[in-house]
């Protein structure tokens, strides 16, 4: 398992010379940030990124992630415009030495919180979805939760919605099998392997649909493709939000077939009601056996990549909500921890 950390490049108050002080750190998982949605990232871009990763003593070969542009899982004519673009991108990534991409298909919003800075009792603050209050929510009054307010003015966030208004489930997933069966060949050949992202929370809201969400869906989405090329970006806390999905066997299951690339690690306290908040990464401190879930894929032979997901803030730390340097490097720290432990029982070294 190849341990990594997110970084938001030069706009990230977390510098690389401190990631690269977290031990075990194999690499970073970035994105180009500065080329539009919908656009192909240039040669130049890519290289500029992963020289300074490099100059770290640290490895790019993740990134997370290249954005889908709305009409192309709308269906819209211009989606073949757009594809194009997006495999320009992935083959401009495998020439920089990319090996995974990281996307979602995710309508209009690619993650959902109702709060970031929810108080948990030690006194550190986290990421937290209440289900109440989201469904309170009159989409036709517009919409303002947390992280949602610079993504699109009011009036674009309600063409949107409107827009999606004739797209069903069944819909999004006849768009997403026209994108996949046009960008994965192309991956393919140049060595690239697409993971796709699961669903955050993974059920519908808002009216929205939401296709990547369980068993069945994932089942689905490798079969639309059946090749290395088309796989998964396995999130314990997105896929855990839900108590219907069992995370170390949905790990056995697909890690053992080798389709997933990309291991987002993190552990949420959830309830019947569909409410869940993040914790620490530690097994004890959420609902997920995270233990049992590392060692699913040291049993499967998983040899990708893997990263803590969102941590709380923690010793004061300001900054991006859930990624702060602290807390993501202490659960660095547990998991590789986990994953040795692991591998001596099993006498390894």
């Amino acid at each position: 398992m190849k341990m990594t950390f997110r970084w938001y490049g030069d706009a990230d108050p977390i510098p690389l010379s401190h990631i690269r002080q977290i031990p075990g750190m194999y690499g970073i998982v970035s994105a180009v940030y500065d080329v539009p949605v919908g656009e192909a990232w240039p040669l130049a871009n890519i290289r500029a990124l992963k020289d300074k990763v490099e100059a770290h003593g640290l490895v790019l070969e993740v990134i997370e992630s290249v954005p889908v542009h709305e009409d192309i899982k709308l269906g819209k004519p211009s989606r073949d415009r757009l594809i194009d673009n997006y495999c320009t991108t992935i083959r401009n990534l495998a020439q920089c030495g990319i090996k995974v991409i990281c996307y979602n298909f995710m309508p209009v919003f690619d993650w959902t919180r109702t709060t970031l800075d929810m108080t948990l009792p030690d006194g550190s603050t986290t990421l937290a979805f209440d289900t109440a209050t989201v469904e309170k929510i009159d989409v036709s009054k517009g919409i303002s939760l947390p992280g949602w307010d610079a993504s699109y003015r009011p009036e674009e966030l309600k063409a949107l919605l409107a827009e999606y208004e004739a797209v069903d489930e069944e819909t999004l997933w006849k768009n997403l099998e026209y994108f996949l069966k046009r960008i994965i060949p192309v991956a393919a050949e140049a060595g690239i392997r697409m993971a796709i992202h699961p669903d955050d929370p993974p059920r519908p809201i808002f009216g929205l649909p939401r296709i990547v969400k369980d068993r069945a869906d994932l089942q689905r989405l490798l079969a639309i493709v059946d090749d290395p090329a088309n796989g998964l970006t396995l999130c314990s806390g997105s896929l855990g939000a839900s108590c219907k999905n069992d995370i170390p066997a949905l790990v056995r299951e697909f890690a053992g077939r080798k389709r997933i690339h990309f291991a987002h690690l993190r552990n949420v306290r959830i309830n019947e009601a569909g409410d869940f908040h993040e914790t620490s990464h530690r097994s004890a401190d959420g609902s997920l056996d995270m233990a049992e879930i590392v060692k699913a894929y040291y049993e499967a032979g998983f040899d990708g990549y893997a990263r803590p997901d969102h941590g709380r803030m923690i010793w004061g730390e300001t900054g991006k909500p859930g990624y702060g340097l602290y807390d993501r490097a202490l659960g660095a720290v547990y998991l590789n921890g986990l994953w040795e432990g692991i591998a001596k029982a099993e006498g390894r070294n």
